[in-house]
């Protein structure tokens, strides 16, 4: 017969749930000292990516303009050939109507010419403004690109750092959530997004709990103190525990956080 699994007591689950303060704390701390790095990298990223599309928009803009150039270039050859067609049709007609039927056809292929030289200069004058627009995006994805290279190798160089330290406390921590409870670590999880600085677990410090100015009755201090149920700050909503106990397992813990 299978020998049933000793139940965790409820000092142990505050020791592994203190514990797993201590872990997420250190991870905490860890992931401060990469400050607004990640974010940096990544807007900075999004950036240069933003200004990449941009040139690529003004050479697809500008080779749009030269086409229809060359198109315009096109349509003035090809009204100067009727136009000399015209010309040449004028010397053999025979009464003054198909005369000035001719004159009007040449009359329209010049206006046509007009036009196509009008809209040849204004979008030789689009992509002047263009070409003035990839000058200083350029510049700027330069200087972009750079200050991305510098940040990434400051991350780089704190995750080369930190990575395989903050691993092994997130390994350390799941192990010490396992060992608290389930329902505990629920609780821990809801009250550490709760509060500013993620401690949902603290000692009672010269009659308070930590962090906090509200005095603990002498009562409520010796239930904390025996260790025989989970009590919380009524005014904060942390967990509480003695201080013996937490200063025991800040020692025990600091050995773990010299090996990692």
């Amino acid at each position: 017969m299978a020998k049933k699994k000793a139940e965790t007591t409820i000092e142990e689950k505050l020791r592994a749930l203190y514990n797993l303060q201590l872990v997420d704390t250190h991870i905490d701390e860890i992931r401060n000292v990469r400050g607004e790095l990640p974010l940096e990298v990544e807007d900075l990223e999004a950036e240069v990516a933003g200004l990449e599309k941009r040139l690529s928009n003004f050479g697809i803009e500008v080779t749009a303009y030269e086409d229809e150039i060359k198109a315009k270039k096109i349509s003035i050859e090809n009204s100067k050939e009727l136009i000399k067609k015209y010309n040449e049709q004028q010397k053999n007609v025979r009464n003054n109507r198909a005369y000035e039927s001719l004159n009007k056809e040449i009359e329209f292929q010049e206006l046509e010419i007009q036009l196509s030289d009008k809209q040849i200069k204004q979008l030789k004058a689009l992509i002047e403004q263009k070409n003035e627009g990839v000058t200083e995006t350029s510049t700027k994805l330069e200087e972009r690109k750079n200050h991305l290279k510098h940040k990434k190798n400051e991350l780089d160089a704190i995750l080369a750092e930190t990575q395989k330290e903050e691993a092994i406390l997130l390994e350390k921590s799941k192990e010490f959530a396992e060992k608290a409870d389930e329902a505990l670590v629920t609780a821990y999880t809801r009250i550490r997004a709760s509060v500013k600085n993620g401690l949902a677990i603290v000692s009672v410090e010269r009659g308070a709990s930590g962090g906090s100015f509200f005095t603990i009755p002498p009562q409520v201090q010796m239930e904390i103190a025996s260790r025989k149920k989970i009590i919380t700050d009524e005014h904060s909503g942390r967990i509480l525990v003695d201080k013996e106990l937490a200063e025991e397992q800040e020692a025990f813990m600091k050995g773990i956080f010299s090996k990692s």
